[in-house]
């Protein structure tokens, strides 16, 4: 059934997109998280999220639903990169687009500064800070790392709606819930300076990163988001399982940071329980709702079996390509819209019930936990 009505989209969770014409092999690759050409005789397109790109993207550039990967292609070669771009990101009919800036370019293209995604899509755009991003621009001085780094880092959330936290990646989410001694950060600052200042990956600075965002977001009254589940291959799967941050939710749960869970899939249900059971957690269903295509109510059906209505969040992860955010957006529409047709017509809930749980998790949670 059609989800009931609800305020444009609040998009929590974003990033920009490439307005250059990008040959077809660079746009399909953009289509899997994946960071490797496809297998031969393989494209991205033949997946849950190509079926899902062909089922809601071609009509906003004037073809059929479902054209064939080829027409689709040609339509957009067609009309240009700023037309199709254009097209696309306003069907996707957002609001609110909260933009995570750490990533700068896709496809080996630069992404849209965010004024210029602005008015390219037609919404209101709030940065997101990543945390690595801020820390790797800081010189390791000798002693005075932490210091340094916690300063850099009030500079920049200064004004932002959120800071983001990719240790996932980095290390893993078994983030220890003592914090690390100052003595060891100092040790631990010099040795990477040693070794060229390059990416941070030493779990010492990012325990020590993560435990300065809190008390740098106690003060703002910012959120921290982190991602969980599944992403690109750099990241090894079962450390990104968010029930390992368990120990680091409690410590940190003083300090009242809300912590919001990014993606979570294939730990979507493990997710759910602790924005169930601690109060600072949030959680989303991110990207999933795009990879998952046609099973999408499933999925968002297993996240709201125990996640508060309250804290759960709408956002697409879009990266690099516009048709990612329309997909997003159908995709979420569409699957709440499946999901709550199903509640009610089995009595669940009334139709009251399910034009609030919508307009909530829509829009109204992220206007509330990040004061838009």
């Amino acid at each position: 059934m059609p989800l009931p009505d609800v305020p444009a989209l609040v998009d929590h969770h974003c990033h920009s997109v490439v307005a250059a014409d990008l040959p077809d092999d660079a746009l399909a690759g953009l289509l899997t998280e994946s960071d490797r050409p496809p297998a031969p005789g393989t494209t991205p397109f033949d997946s849950a999220l190509g079926l899902a790109v062909r089922r809601w993207c071609p009509p906003a550039l004037g073809l059929p639903v479902h054209a064939p990967a080829a027409e689709y292609l040609s339509r957009r070669r067609e009309l240009g990169a700023a037309e199709a771009t254009g097209r696309l990101l306003a069907a996707a009919a957002l609001d609110t687009c909260l933009i995570d800036t750490g990533l700068t370019a896709a496809a080996g293209r630069p992404l849209l500064p965010l004024g210029e995604f602005a008015a390219a899509a037609r919404v209101r755009v709030r940065e997101v800070i990543r945390l690595e991003t801020v820390a790797e621009a800081v010189p390791a001085t000798a002693g005075g790392w932490p210091e340094a780094v916690r300063d850099a880092l009030a500079g920049a959330a200064a004004g932002a709606a959120a800071v983001k936290s990719v240790i996932a990646y980095r290390h893993g989410l078994a983030v220890p819930p003592e914090r690390p001694a100052r003595a060891a950060a100092v040790a631990a600052a010099g040795a990477w300076q040693r070794a060229g200042h390059g990416r941070l990956t030493d779990p010492v600075l990012l325990h020590h990163l993560l435990w300065t965002a809190v008390d740098v977001c106690a003060e703002l009254g910012l959120p921290i988001q982190l991602h969980t589940g599944f992403g690109d291959p750099d990241l090894t799967l079962h450390l990104a399982d968010p029930a390992l941050l368990t120990p680091f939710v409690r410590a940190a749960e003083p300090s009242g940071v809300p912590l919001v869970l990014l993606h979570c899939y294939p730990y979507h249900r493990q997710a759910a329980f602790l924005a169930q059971a601690f109060p600072t957690v949030y959680a989303d269903l991110g990207l999933t709702a795009s990879y998952t295509g046609p099973r999408v109510a499933a999925v968002l059906g297993e996240m709201l079996e125990l996640s508060p209505f309250g804290k759960l969040l709408f956002s697409t992860d879009a990266y690099g390509l516009p048709e990612l955010y329309l997909v997003g957006a159908a995709q979420f529409r569409y699957g709440l819209g499946e999901l709550l047709g199903q509640w009610r017509a089995g009595g669940a809930c009334s139709a009251a019930d399910a034009e609030r749980l919508a307009r909530m998790v829509a829009a109204d949670n992220a206007r509330r936990l990040y004061a838009l």
